[in-house]
């Protein structure tokens, strides 16, 4: 099993944030990735309707005898991971839990804010990890569901995306937090607006270099790290394969030469 592939699914493009992480950490690694670009967002979404979407991405991505799975959504781990959990016997890692952990361990004043879809931020998903790691930790949240279309539609710098960022992070800021938690894989492309709108005393948790860590712990624990030299990646989207592809690439940093239709939707 040491050189089965690493399966991650999520909504659509944002993932891949999760899979250029994955690229650096464990470069020897075979990755076997899932856009549901039929079915995105996964935000606005009701909780039984995402864990339905969860199981069959994840029965998808067995087909590939993945040795372990990655949600990469923020909302689908926020809704899935027990059901997952239950139903397939490999590891079954979220985003969640990672990125509630590194908010913890850099906060300085206990003043945690979080931002994300509608579902994630309803759910909270982060509360609840957060208060695992620390009882002292002060939580504010902000649904942020412009984020998405901003950032596929690739307007990453303009004036009106600075805009929007200022308005969303106007209630956190007020808060005084100094931690804040990119809780869905499309915002790490928005980093630098972000970043600028909170100030530089304001430290941002990007869980996908979390999430990296997480799976290289889990796999060197179980003796299952690839000893591959040159793996070969699958790119999978379950619609707009074209568009995937193009947008795609501006989260990977790096070209994406082959992506096929995953026809099971």
């Amino acid at each position: 099993m040491k050189n089965y592939p690493i399966g991650i699914f999520d909504s659509g493009v944002g993932g891949l944030t999760v899979v250029k992480q994955m690229f650096k950490r464990l470069p020897n690694e075979e990755i076997v990735y899932l856009g549901d670009t039929a079915r995105v967002p996964y935000g606005t979404k009701s909780p039984e309707t995402i864990k339905r979407f969860a199981v069959e991405n994840a029965n998808f991505l067995m087909k590939f005898k993945v040795k372990l799975i990655v949600v990469a959504c923020n909302t689908a781990s926020s809704t899935s991971l027990d059901i997952l959990r239950e139903k397939f016997n490999i590891p079954i890692v979220g985003v969640i839990k990672p990125g509630a952990e590194k908010a913890v361990q850099i906060t300085r004043n206990n003043k945690v804010g979080i931002i994300g879809t509608y579902t994630t931020v309803k759910s909270k998903a982060y509360e609840k990890e957060i208060r695992r790691f620390s009882r002292d930790v002060e939580v504010a949240s902000k649904a942020c569901p412009l984020f998405v279309p901003l950032v596929e539609e690739g307007w990453l710098k303009e004036d009106v995306t600075f805009d929007i960022v200022k308005k969303y992070l106007k209630p956190l800021m007020s808060k005084k937090i100094d931690t804040l938690i990119l809780g869905c894989t499309h915002y790490p492309l928005l980093k630098s607006v972000i970043s600028k709108v909170a100030g530089r005393e304001v430290k941002i948790v990007d869980s996908a270099s979390s999430v990296a860590d997480e799976v290289c712990n889990i796999l060197m624990a179980l003796g299952k790290l690839s000893e591959q030299k040159k793996p070969s990646h699958k790119f999978f989207a379950t619609d707009a394969v074209e568009h995937f592809v193009r947008i795609g690439e501006k989260f990977l940093g790096t070209k994406i030469h082959r992506a096929e239709r995953a026809d099971y939707v």
